[in-house]
């Protein structure tokens, strides 16, 4: 380790415009330009700010969940060339450490109006809702969902390395086909590139607008470099394989999460924060054919919430929607189905639904499928953890209705 610690490869103000920060991006692409070099075995602290680039704030109202603008999002900090990496390599990160931000020990879970982003239960709760949450050291609770309190396993939901221009136009053309072959529902089931509030870190005018028009949304993770993954457990002591399709990588990371349920479910369902991640980088020569590699591949760290084997509550779900129509093994409705048992549940003890519905995004619930193979009917499963609460929840405890206040909720 370096005499005086590990340097910063980029820092991130608070105080600016995500949009006017050069170590920043929100499009995926191979010709955004580097924003710094970083060695093979170099260990870096790299700061990032929240997903929405300071959108939400630290209040009791919800219209910012409401008005967010979802086509400036995701603020990555990147992208940084890894010396010596080149197309058919694999990409070594190791996840030493991630902390909120100094400056901002707080962190937000939301749940977005459907006509603007929606969610995973988009249909039965409609409208949008705000957590914040304190951090305590390694803890967090919220004034908007009382009675409960509990270990982050702090992690970043985004990191991958740029695409090719080839693995990119696959994107396009892949997500394009899907939007018009979807033209009939009444929802987004992808985003094509957008233009509008495009931001290519120090890019001049000319590549500005060529990403613009081409540039992958950070949305979704895909399969060719991982993406948006969320994964909860991807937190300090973690190591991810990334596939290397341009040469010196372009890695970039963000959407760093304080903690995190399984499927994320509410969408902005993470404690978002603004934070730093510290990582050391190596390469693999050949990496992506002695792997045989298609999709990243990760090892999760030592590091997580220790709560004993039997003190989860398991909810079960079955591909059977709340109308009682049969779906064949679809597992997205019996995970709906799965949370909707999980929010009745909770509802006993006084929270609203919009609040468990913001818990069950946020707290270290244990998300499972557990049946596959049986016609006509997925399974999935659910686990609550007992001791988040500071009351008994378990099943042989007659429930008490309390006083558990209101999450945010919008103006009007």
């Amino acid at each position: 380790m370096p005499e005086k610690g590990h340097r910063y490869a980029a820092k991130v103000d608070l105080n600016k415009d995500a949009a006017e920060q050069p170590y920043l991006h929100n499009r995926w692409h191979p010709d955004i330009p580097t924003a710094g070099t970083i060695k093979p075995g170099e260990t870096v602290k790299i700061e990032c700010v929240d997903w929405t680039g300071g959108q939400i704030k630290n209040n009791d109202s919800a219209d910012d969940m409401r008005d967010i603008d979802l086509t400036k999002i995701h603020y990555l900090t990147g992208p940084f060339e890894i010396e010596t990496a080149e197309p058919g390599d694999v990409l070594l990160v190791e996840i030493q450490d991630v902390q909120p931000l100094e400056e901002q020990p707080w962190g937000f879970t939301g749940i977005f109006s459907k006509q603007n982003g929606g969610g995973f239960l988009d249909e039965i709760y409609p409208n949008p809702a705000k957590a914040i949450w304190d951090f305590e050291g390694i803890h967090c609770s919220s004034r908007h969902i009382p009675g409960v309190r509990f270990a982050g396993l702090i992690h970043p939901g985004i990191l991958g390395c740029a695409p090719s221009a080839e693995v990119l136009k696959t994107w396009n053309d892949r997500e394009g086909q899907l939007i018009s072959e979807c033209s009939h529902m009444d929802r987004d089931v992808a985003k094509p590139p957008e233009p509008h509030n495009v931001h290519a870190g120090s890019a001049g005018q000319a590549i500005k607008e060529k990403v613009g028009k081409e540039g992958a949304r950070t949305i979704p993770g895909r399969p060719e470099h991982g993406g948006n993954c969320d994964i909860k457990n991807l937190s300090r002591g973690s190591k991810v394989y990334l596939p290397v399709h341009v040469k010196g990588a372009k890695f970039s990371v963000g959407d760093l999460h304080f903690s995190q349920g399984d499927g994320e479910i509410s969408f902005c369902g993470a404690i978002e924060m603004a934070g730093c991640i510290t990582i050391k980088f190596s390469v693999m020569k050949g990496g992506m054919k002695k792997l045989d590699m298609k999709s990243p591949i990760y090892i999760p760290g030592p590091v997580e919430p220790q709560f004993g084997p039997g003190r989860y509550i398991y909810f079960e779900g079955f591909s059977v929607d709340e109308k009682g129509k049969q779906y064949y093994l679809d597992t997205t409705v019996a995970y709906r189905q799965t949370s909707l048992r999980v929010i009745e549940y909770l509802r006993r003890f006084g929270y609203n639904d919009y609040q468990i519905y913001l818990l069950l995004s946020c707290a270290p619930v244990q998300g499972h499928v557990a049946g596959i193979v049986d016609i006509p009917n997925a399974c999935t499963t659910m686990g609550l953890p007992i001791d988040i609460f500071d009351f008994d929840i378990s099943p042989h405890v007659e429930a008490v209705k309390r006083d558990m206040g209101s999450c945010a909720f919008t103006s009007s």
